[in-house]
């Protein structure tokens, strides 16, 4: 079985609308597949796929209400299962790591061809892990400035997550990465080649391991939302700065036009493929799903159990420092050093982020005011 996790990094991308066009193609081709909705708190994969809104899921089975076998429902698309989340629980974020991982071994028990994940945005490490259930995940964004950043950060992060799932608690790479997470705004601009060099000096036979894992790391690249021709070059730059920074090997997969024919078939609940199979995305839902089946099923090694690995150490996809200004800059600098985004973009980001620091600086002026205003008033009575 192909697993193949869909992630974007942020929302809005239309993560879930190639998850559940690419299902029913790859059905329509003969396979077997489950689609499963991770985006726990805010599911609506069955909209997209065109089904009722599901009374049992993944929250009914995690809670213990229904096993894992009865919230696998056949849908009305040929060779095609569903498996769907739930609005009312909190997301991928707030599982136990015991429910993480009878999740995972789960879902590697399932009998199918392909079983693909709709993951939630974002890159909390139980997202980062379950994309690193196949070498094979796709990551979805789009040409605009913040899709593109958030795609680049999501696959740095996921490979400081295998990074640190390989090294062994108390080994010296371990160790060494550690004393660089004390200043996660130094850690987050190393280049990652350059820190393998590091750590093949410091820990050469972990890091060997290591390197072999990322070599064989093959995740594959969407673009969606396209409007014009000059936009699919952005997904040629985006693999060059993964290339050059991230030392990832980033299969393009392929690109989506805009349609507006995708806000009707979403309104009369029908997939676009089955409303329009003639459409624009249509037709690149189809050539990407033919680049699925002819693509070879890869593994990791048999030792890599991502089950095994500890959610209490190395919080790389720290929720807090992803909003940091000088974080998200070295992201910048590494998009603009291979040409993913130009000069007017550049521009654009800059000004985005001199706002966001006037707006964060005017709410600690406000917090500050509230706070004195309190005190003061403790203090009269």
């Amino acid at each position: 079985m192909q697993i193949i996790p869909v992630a974007s990094g942020k929302g809005g991308v239309g993560k879930s609308l190639l998850s559940a066009n690419l299902a029913i193609a790859l059905g329509q081709a003969g396979k077997k597949v489950v689609i499963a909705d991770l985006d726990l708190g805010s599911s609506n994969l069955h909209l997209v796929i065109g089904q009722n809104s599901p009374k049992v899921g993944v929250g009914t089975y995690l809670s213990g209400e229904t096993p894992f076998e009865s919230i696998i429902f056949p849908t009305e698309y040929e060779n095609v299962s569903f498996i769907a989340g739930d609005s009312e629980i909190p997301g991928l974020t707030s599982l136990k790591v015991s429910q993480k991982n009878e999740l995972i071994r789960n879902f590697n028990k399932i009998d199918a061809d392909y079983l693909i994940l709709d993951l939630g945005a974002g890159t909390h490490l139980t997202i980062l892990d379950m994309f690193l259930l196949s070498p094979q995940g796709i990551v979805v964004t789009a040409p605009t400035v913040t899709a593109t950043l958030n795609g680049y950060l999501f696959l740095k992060n996921v490979v400081f997550r295998m990074m640190y799932n390989t090294f062994k608690k108390g080994s010296k790479a371990y160790n060494y990465l550690e004393e660089l997470k004390k200043d996660s705004s130094s850690l987050q601009r190393l280049y990652i080649p350059k820190l393998i060099e590091s750590l093949d000096q410091v820990d050469p036979e972990a890091n060997a391991l290591f390197k072999k894992r990322l070599s064989e790391f093959h995740p594959r690249l969407v673009l969606n939302m396209i409007d014009d021709p000059k936009d699919a070059d952005r997904a040629q730059k985006i693999r060059r700065s993964c290339q050059q920074y991230l030392g990832l090997d980033l299969e393009h997969l392929g690109v989506i036009y805009r349609d507006t024919l995708q806000d009707k078939a979403l309104a009369a609940r029908l997939p676009v493929i089955r409303y329009k199979p003639q459409s624009i995305i249509g037709q690149a839902i189809y050539r990407i799903a033919e680049k699925v089946i002819q693509s070879e099923t890869l593994k990791f090694d048999d030792d890599y159990d991502i089950t095994q690995a500890s959610d209490t150490s190395f919080e790389v996809a720290n929720e807090e420092a992803n909003d940091d200004f000088s974080q998200k800059m070295a992201y910048v600098e590494e998009l603009a050093g291979t040409g993913a985004l130009t000069a007017g973009e550049l521009a654009e980001t800059l000004k985005q982020q001199q706002y966001e620091i006037t707006q964060l600086r005017a709410e600690n002026l406000l917090l500050k005011k509230k706070l004195l205003e309190a005190a003061s008033k403790g203090f009269k009575v």
